[in-house]
Parts: C-alpha cells; structure tokens; sequence
C-alpha cells in the first residue's frame, strides 16, 4: 500500500467538510516497514500535499493499511486438427502411426520482477525485504498451460535497469510480464518504462484484487504489468494473461460452475468486479462456500481456496445464506472431501490436518472465536465448532451449547486440555499489562473470554491497557506479534509461546473441544478425524508441543442427558 504511515489518533477530526492538516508522517510504499511511532497508513490517492503537509479528509483507524497450475485409420485420413491440444493416449497413437514430430503451437513469455526490496525463494529476508514469489507462481501455472516461460533476474527499482531488462526481454519474447511497479508509488516505474518504449493502452482494470493492472505494447508484443501483491497477481494472471494465452492458441480447460450458499455475507464496491476466493465443503445436501481473507498481499488464501466468486461491478455484494455460482479450482470430488471447522484456533488443528490428509479427509479451520464457530453450527455452515466457552458455573462448553442450540443433539469431542497465559518477551505477568503495549484476540474467542474474567476478578479496567483494542484471530499470530516487537504482551496458549520461544505465564487450564452435531458422527470424515484425536500419534504431538492434557482426549459428551 503506497501512502503515508500516520498516527491515528491525528486524524480523528478529518471529514470532508473539516479536512486535517498533518506534518507528522512519514511517506511509505508497499513492502516498506512502518516506523515505530506510526500505526496506520493512508493511501496516497487519498492525501493532497501541500509543500511538506498532508492535508487528509478521512479519518483512519489503528493499524488499517498495515500488514505486522487399415481399420483404425487409413492414409491421408486426419489424426489430430490443428490447434488440438495433444493428450498422452494421443502421443502413443502418433508414435504406433510412424509419426515422432509435430509442430506445436505456444508463446514465449518472459517475467520481469522488479523491486529493490526483493530477494530470491530461500534467501532469509531481513527487515524490509519481500522474497519474489510471483513469477515463480506465473511461471508455473503458464507452464502448466503450453507457454515457454523464461524468468529474468531480480531487477532493482531503477527505471533504466528496468528498461534494459525489458528491451531485452520484448526481443526474445512474445509476451512480457513486469510484476510489481504498475501502481502509483515513488518506486513505481512499470507504466513509464512501457510508455518510454511503446505504448500504455490501459493503465487500471476495474477488478480486485488486480487493479493497478497495466496493458501495455512493445514493437506489436503485449507487456503486461502485474501488480505486486499476491493474490492481484493471481488474479491477472487468471482473468487477463490466460485468456491472452488462448489468443496464441495455448487452450486451457474451461473452469467448473457449480451453485453454493454463502456462510458469510459479502460486501463489494459498485463499479469494481471483485473476486473472492472461498473453501467449500458439502454438509449434507448444501455446498457451503466460506469466503476467505480478502486482503491481496494474504497469500495464504490462494492456498487454501478450492474456488472463487465474482461479485458483478452492478452489485454491492450477497448476503449469508444466499445462493451463488461459484467456479472451482479444484476438482469437486476434492469439495466432497472437505471438513468445514468453524471457531476457536489452537495450533493443533494443524497437525489434524496432517493426520486426517492422509486418509483422504482434509480439514479447512475458519478461525471465528468460540461464539462465531457455536453460531456456525448453529446456522449449518460448518461440520465442527472448536470452543473453550468457561461458564460462569465453572463447567466449558456444554452450558453455551445448551443456550445457543436448546434441545439440539449436540456432541463434543475433547481435543485436549491447555494452558493459556501471558506470553512476553520478558516475562510479563497479567498484572504488567497496565504499563505494556498488548495484542488481543478478537471479541467472542474463547480466549478474550477468559481474558476479561481474569482482568475483572483482579479489577484491571481493560481500557487502561494499551493495545487491548487490537485484535488478532490466531495464537500463533499473537506469538508472532510479541516476538516481531510490535507488542510487548498477549494472551494465547503455551504452545505458540514456545514454539516462538517467549516467555509464558499461565493463568488457567480449560477445556478444548469440538462441537459437532450427534447425527453428523456417522460422517465417513468425521469418524476419521475422530479416529485422528484418538490416535497415539495425536497423542504424541501434544506431548511435544508441551502445554496440553491428553488425558480426556477423544472422550466424547453430549449436550442430552
């Protein structure tokens, strides 16, 4: 995000009647680190300069812009048309017919990645540096599609570099991609290196992720600029360069539609066709679609995705529970195999996944907080809610059960006993929190729960603790927060303290366990993940990551009596 790093408490007076005057900032481009003293960013677009001022008309909010693939055939008969893209059984069926050559169609494309920021895949990035990763990802999937595909070295943010590496590249190619550069920073130089060269025919798409998009020419060849972030790049190289790659004769197979209905709702801008990727799982008769995160430097959702929606530029997005067409990434036998888990996050669900992989089940984990996964279940939008809700009886789970879903048959299956507490990097204890910066879990996770009882049952008023209202969904993204200094102190498990080696101060054990629906246990995929918690190497896992009780592992309870 191009822009300026400001302290947000200094625009809360900003609207477009009363604009504020800002002298405190700093200017900043993507991949940048924030300096210490700012906790916001604010898109160049939206900031008007006037000499060394910032003059803004929007207010911002803490940490918003921040980021811590014979009889058979006669002679003279036709074997294979032009432009057929040649399947294997075919190559044998040349090879039995005396042919051992063909010429073949393709395009050779070459991937330009700029930034001086940049360092190559297994280089240890030091503050500030970004490891290139999106020619490596657009290589690979025009390869999977015919293209020949040369990728030309880091270049660094100089516009005549840039311009040497593309001249050479437009004469040994037919297509050119420059990733990063094409967005409006001043370390942007994509745009006018095209033009310098050539020409600029469309600089914008209006498509998100993938905006900054540029379509450009060079001596008649077609030089794209990929924007940096990565699921932008994803998605032009999905909407604009496959469908160039056809124009070249290069076909690819036309993607699956199939209808789901939304666990969330969505919201998009009017005037922008927005692409949201999701995990899908049939529960039942339904394919639910869970849209993942929608931030285009979140690599992670790519990874996860089994499909996406486009949201039409006239609409202003769907809501939960209604029916959409989706278009899969993924085979749909793979949809059929996927375990939807809704709620409370803990580390260990990760090495679940690993064990029930292996028999063919795979878990896709939305982390909600114990109250948003009681409340997916609730709704039937997920097979399994994660939750450690501590009654005020005393007893986990069973009464919120009880409460949320009356008269339901509703089962547990006890993951482990864990030890939650304080991590820091000093070894920080609850009663320190008034006088260090904190990082949160969001509001209805199990964790801010007990958090707030403990505050309260020592009398800390919440609001005396800075960075309380900073919220993070995952333990290990706490760990990682207090480690990366940009906290000095939060709550989460033992085991993410550990693993990022922080010091930990526990406050309690409690009860951590899967809610799922009693008649949903006859569930090919959840009796083996069932099967996965009860395992000895499930049992094994938690011992080595230190802070769980397996003793009540894989025990089942049941909300009837």
């Amino acid at each position: 995000m191009d822009g300026i790093a400001v302290r947000n408490e200094d625009t809360w007076d900003a609207s477009e009647q009363r604009p504020v005057t800002l002298t405190n900032y700093a200017r900043v481009n993507t991949g940048n680190v924030i300096p210490p003293t700012y906790d916001a960013v604010i898109m160049i677009e939206d900031v008007t300069f006037e000499g060394h001022s910032a003059i803004i008309r929007k207010a911002v909010s803490p940490w918003q812009h921040v980021r811590p693939a014979g009889e058979d055939i006669a002679e003279s008969e036709m074997i294979l048309p032009s432009s057929h893209q040649i399947r294997p059984h075919e190559i044998g069926a040349l090879a039995a017919y005396g042919i051992s050559k063909v010429p073949v169609l393709t395009a050779r494309v070459g991937l330009i990645p700029t930034g001086s920021e940049l360092i190559v895949s297994g280089t240890r990035p030091a503050p500030g540096q970004v490891v290139e990763s999106n020619t490596v990802m657009a290589s690979a999937w025009l390869r999977s599609l015919g293209a020949e595909c040369r990728r030309y070295p880091v270049t660094p943010d100089k516009p005549d570099i840039i311009s040497e590496r593309v001249r050479h590249a437009v004469a040994e190619n037919d297509i050119v991609i420059i990733s990063a550069g094409s967005s409006a920073g001043t370390r942007d130089y994509t745009a006018d290196v095209i033009s310098s060269m050539g020409e600029v025919l469309v600089h914008g798409i209006a498509i998100k992720p993938g905006k900054p998009a540029i379509i450009g020419a060079i001596d008649g060849k077609p030089v794209i600029g990929m924007p940096g972030y990565p699921l932008s790049a994803l998605t032009v190289i999905r909407e604009v360069m496959i469908p160039l790659l056809r124009q070249y004769g290069l076909s690819s197979p036309e993607p699956e539609d199939i209808q789901a209905d939304l666990a969330l709702s969505l919201h998009s801008d009017i005037g922008t066709c927005e692409y949201v990727l999701l995990a899908i799982g049939w529960i039942k008769e339904r394919c639910i679609a869970i849209p993942l995160s929608r931030g285009s430097g979140v690599q992670m959702s790519g990874v996860r995705a089994h499909a996406f929606l486009r949201i039409p530029p006239d609409k202003e997005g769907y809501e939960a529970g209604e029916e959409v067409k989706v278009t899969l990434m993924v085979p749909e036998s793979d949809a059929n195999k996927t375990l939807l888990i809704s709620g409370s996050h803990d580390p260990v669900l990760d090495h679940l996944l690993e064990l029930t992989q292996q028999k063919g089940v795979m878990l896709h984990s939305s982390h909600t907080g114990s109250m948003g996964g009681l409340l997916a279940l609730k709704r039937g939008s997920c097979h399994a809610a994660p939750m450690h809700l501590l009654h005020s009886s005393g007893e986990y789970n069973l009464p919120f059960l009880r409460q949320y879903l009356p008269g339901e048959d509703i089962t547990l299956i006890c993951v482990a006993g864990r030890e939650q507490g304080i991590a820091s990097r000093d070894g920080l204890t609850l009663s320190d929190l008034s006088t260090h910066t904190f990082v949160n879990r969001q509001k209805g996770s199990g964790t801010r729960m007990l958090l707030d009882y403990e505050l309260g049952k020592q009398g800390i008023d919440p609001g005396s603790i800075r960075g309380y209202e900073r919220e993070l969904t995952t333990h290990i993204g706490v760990a990682l927060a207090i480690r990366q200094g940009e906290a000095d102190a939060g709550m989460c498990v033992y085991s993410a303290a550990r693993a990022l080696g922080l010091s930990f101060a526990p406050i309690g054990k409690e009860q951590y366990e899967l809610a799922i629906r009693t008649d949903d246990l006859v569930d090919p995929r959840i009796r083996t993940l069932h099967e996965a918690i009860r395992s000895e190497q499930f049992r094994e896992t938690l011992r080595d990551l230190g802070g769980y009780d397996s003793s009540c592992t894989g025990q089942l309870r049941n909300t009837l009596p």
